[in-house]
This record gives structure tokens, sequence and C-alpha cells, in this order.
């Protein structure tokens, strides 16, 4: 199923997911190139939201450029299969090999604000990542690796300590509660 079929699709969770949504879909019928950073003002992304076996822990990334622990995830690149991108990010970002999706549909949809930075040397200005995140599982037990052009640091944290480990408020309170609650209903 093509990417925008997802979407459509997708049943909201909450108003920001239906807002989002809304934008999302919008960005898709523009007729503008949104699968490559060469679109500067707003690109997709795909997001891994990776749980443990007992689905009690999400395995996490110290995120160099926003000083906190975060999910995994990245830029499509010019792909549109973005489950595919979530995978690759999550293999890529924490040194997991053998990780596999829980469903392939959509777990959730954000569109996130990145503010300027510097990367590689070079100033990124501010712009959007249209975001679509994705569900799966990994074994704990799997030996874990920084990448260190992008974080310093790989851990499965508690579902719980979450809002103690992010320092980005907006993420804490508006994605990953959603997913804590959505996670926490899988586990029943």
């Amino acid at each position: 199923m093509e990417l925008k079929e997802q979407i459509l699709n997708y049943i909201p969770f909450n108003e920001q997911e239906e807002r989002d949504k809304a934008l999302l879909l919008e960005w898709l019928s523009s007729g503008k190139e949104v699968f490559t950073r060469e679109n500067k003002t707003a690109h997709f992304t795909a997001s891994a939201w990776v749980l443990n076996k007992k689905r009690d822990k999400v395995l996490m990334i110290y995120h160099n450029i926003y000083n906190s622990w975060a999910w995994m995830g990245g830029h499509a690149d010019g792909e549109t299969d973005l489950l595919k991108v979530a995978e690759r990010e999550a293999k890529e970002e924490s040194g997991i090999t053998d990780i596999r999706p829980i469903s392939e549909d959509i777990l959730s949809l954000e569109i996130a604000t990145v503010s300027g930075h510097e990367k590689r040397g070079e100033y990124v200005s501010s712009h959007l990542h249209l975001n679509v995140t994705y569900l799966f599982e990994a074994d704990e037990e799997q030996q874990l690796f920084v990448k260190p052009d992008e974080n310093s640091g790989v851990m499965w944290i508690a579902l719980d300590d979450i809002k103690n480990k992010s320092t980005e408020q907006w993420f804490i309170d508006r994605i990953y509660s959603k997913l804590i609650a959505k996670t926490k209903v899988l586990k029943k």
C-alpha cells in the first residue's frame, strides 16, 4: 500500500494526529518534492518505536543535536517506503541487526519542528519533519553500538522512565506519552 493510502486509512489517536494527518496529506498532494532534503521547508522522515519482547522497554538513543534521549529515525532520502526507512535507521543508529515490525501499519503521525543547527560543519535551517512512526520488536540481549556522528548513547529504557530521560518537553507531552499509551494497550 502506498504511503498516501496508508495515511488516509490511519485513524488519528488524538487532536495532534488529526491535525498533523491533514497537513501530511496536504504536503503529499502539493506536487513538491517531500521525500528528500532538497525541500528545505519540510520533508518526510520515519521513526522506529522499538520494544523489547516483554514490551516494557523501548530502545532509545542519546541524540547529539537535541542533547536528549530520543526515539530512532531519520530522513526518507528519496525512499517512499517509510517502514523500510524506519528499520534502516534503527539498525544504523543502535547497532541492532535483528529487528522485526510488530505491524506494517502506521503507529503514529506527527509533524516535528527542527530548530536550526550545525551538521557536519554546515548550518541547517529550521524546518519541519513530516514524520511517520512504525512499531518494531527486538531482542534486548543484542549488542548495541553508538553511531558517533549522530548519538552518544544507546539504551533500553523502561516505558515509565522515558519522561525522566528525555529533555524535550514537547516530545514527552505530545509524542512519547501517546506512544507509551499505545504500547500499554498492546501489552493487555
